[in-house]
């Protein structure tokens, strides 16, 4: 991990109810505190800063931007979190991926397990590695580059990242598996876009989302 420097910006509220928070995750900045004191700025401090009573339910990258949601009362962390798990929270992304991604659709169903030796590192193996699946559809593509919206049907540790590599297109900027001219971007082009999720109170249907800033 590079030097850790999150950036300055106002917490970005996109949803507040008693039950529900959701917030627009800058680029850069960790989800939750890392080892040891200069990492311990993170979203969920800043949150909990101005929401005492909000609650971890998912992460997003440090390089990831976009929209996440936090429970305002154990009851909401509970349901949110059984959401995630059972696979009914539906999440759209946006990424720029280097080269000319074809077909215009297409799913990844390739299983990631952590790389040991070179951990934070996520890798493809089909012997130990848990079930990843990852549909995209391509929005444009520019020179050298696609924009594609991911929609990812499990939560693995970099499963974008990865399904993105292993199609020979990482996506640009990433620092851990873009190489070369691919790498030379000031932020990670990939931002959650929406979540779509039921309220932990009436089950109501809702959607939050925040347009990617790239």
């Amino acid at each position: 991990m590079t030097d850790y420097a999150p950036p300055d910006t106002p917490l970005d509220v996109l949803h507040e109810d008693h039950e529900l928070l959701v917030v627009n995750k800058p680029a850069g900045l960790l989800s939750v505190p890392g080892k040891g004191p200069e990492l311990s700025d993170c979203l969920l401090a800043r949150v909990q800063e101005a929401f005492p009573m909000a609650l971890l339910v998912h992460r997003l990258d440090r390089d990831t931007s976009g929209v996440m949601v936090f429970g305002q009362t154990p009851h909401a962390q509970r349901h949110l979190g059984l959401q995630f798990e059972k696979r009914q929270v539906k999440k759209t992304y946006v990424a720029r991926v280097w080269g000319r991604l074809e077909p215009k659709t297409g799913t990844v169903d390739l299983p990631l397990i952590v790389d040991w030796p070179n951990r934070p590192k996520q890798m493809v193996c089909h012997k130990t590695g848990k079930p990843a699946i990852t549909d995209w559809r391509v929005q444009r593509y520019g020179q050298d580059e696609t924009r594609v919206r991911l929609m990812p049907q499990t939560g693995r540790s970099h499963q974008l990242r990865v399904h993105m590599l292993s199609l020979g297109h990482p996506i640009l900027g990433d620092p851990l598996y873009a190489e070369g001219s691919a790498q030379t971007f000031e932020r990670m082009m990939l931002h959650s876009e929406e979540l779509r999720l039921r309220h932990p109170e009436g089950g109501l249907g809702m959607r939050f989302r925040a347009p990617a800033p790239f």
